[in-house]
């Protein structure tokens, strides 16, 4: 195996480099945090590049030398996050972060019946209709759950920060999990409903918290802990998991 760099500009604020392992080059994105103690290295949310997180005074040439040095590990992880999950009869998607087996009721037509999980068997999730169709019909049902479920836990939070907000976007969003225009506009990402509820919970207070601070200093992130607990733990189930939601689909 090999593995080189090659450095680019900085952009954005960020600082910028290649990583050639066997012969693929992988974007790799250098981020300063006042916070950080050490290196960190992980994939980014779509598993196509890595991202390194760097105290400020660290040298950006060690940083690269410990990119290098973990060469091994970023090909297996890669590995993994590129093994895609089509939508069929006889695959496991995670509801609420529970695994659920999908499958065909056998009937024409009829709403998608679920199954919660137990000790002796996974839950299960039934989509009416013919095989060529069940993709569509399970991420449409996928979004409207995401969507039911981000709705009540932003109504929620607005009333208990006396916000309120214009209207709620679900899409399938890319490079981040939720935003929130100055218009008081929510976007989330219907991936969401895959993870833990205690997840999609902290999404919605983070964004709702944005109606009252439209930044992430110290009273955006106070008021974010008083109202959602679980905030930290929410934090870093999504910078271990997250990327791996976007094999789904």
């Amino acid at each position: 195996m090999t593995a080189c760099l090659r450095m680019e500009k900085p952009a954005r604020g960020d600082e910028r480099a290649e990583l050639t392992i066997d012969g693929e080059v992988l974007p790799l994105t250098f981020k300063r945090n006042a916070r950080a103690r050490r290196i960190i290295l992980r994939l980014d949310r779509r598993g196509k590049g890595v991202l390194l997180t760097l105290p400020v005074r660290a040298s950006r040439l060690k940083a690269l030398d410990f990119a290098k040095s973990h060469a091994e590990w970023i090909k297996s992880r890669l590995a993994k996050a590129h093994e895609t999950v089509t939508f069929r009869p006889g695959a496991f998607v995670p509801l609420r972060g529970q695994p659920h087996l999908v499958a065909l009721t056998g009937e024409l037509r009829g709403l998608v019946r679920v199954r919660a999980p137990d000790e002796q068997r996974p839950g299960l999730i039934e989509i009416a209709g013919n095989e060529a169709h069940l993709a569509r019909r399970l991420s449409d049902w996928l979004k409207a759950e995401s969507r039911k479920d981000l709705t009540a836990a932003s109504l929620a939070y607005a009333k208990s920060m006396g916000v309120s907000f214009r209207k709620i976007s679900v899409r399938d969003q890319a490079s981040r999990w939720g935003s929130c225009s100055a218009a008081g506009q929510l976007s989330f990402s219907w991936r969401l409903i895959l993870a833990p509820p205690f997840v999609l919970d902290y999404v919605a207070a983070h964004e709702v918290a944005h109606l009252k601070h439209m930044n992430h200093g110290r009273r955006f992130w106070a008021l974010v802990e008083k109202h959602c607990p679980a905030c930290n733990q929410a934090r870093a189930w999504m910078k271990q998991n997250g990327r791996q939601l976007h094999r789904y689909g």
